[in-house]
């Protein structure tokens, strides 16, 4: 499995996310082909990285 320095990545929130502090998931696009993915409340917690097109498909199927 490979492995991804992320402690200079630029994280976001989605622009739904409330800031609340309530259940919110924060990505970055810094890595080619790849998309990390981390619970907002646990930033130093565990990443998912998954390939960048099944996040497009992912997006894709929240949006509709």
């Amino acid at each position: 499995m490979r492995k991804y320095d992320l402690s200079n990545a630029h994280w976001f929130k989605s622009s739904y996310s409330n800031g609340s502090g309530g259940d919110c998931v924060e990505v970055t696009y810094d890595f080619p082909g790849v998309v990390p993915v981390r619970d907002s409340k646990v930033a130093d917690g565990p990443v998912l990285v998954v390939p960048a097109a099944a996040w497009a498909v992912f997006v894709d199927g929240v949006k509709s």
